[in-house]
């Protein structure tokens, strides 16, 4: 019985550092994306308000 027990706790325990890791490669792919986006359009955004700011 106790030897089920031990079994039954590391498969719980995997299971934690398994979900752990899945949201760690979430938030990578996440971050890439923002500054992929923010790299593609950090000038146009910067024009645009350049352009708002002689304007007003």
């Amino acid at each position: 019985m106790d030897m089920i027990t031990r079994m039954i706790v590391k498969v719980r325990e995997y299971q934690r550092g398994q979900t752990m890791t899945e949201y760690a490669l979430i938030l990578a792919a996440v971050a890439v994306v923002v500054y992929v986006g923010y790299q593609t359009m950090g000038s146009d955004i910067g024009s645009l308000l350049g352009r708002v700011d002689s304007q007003l």
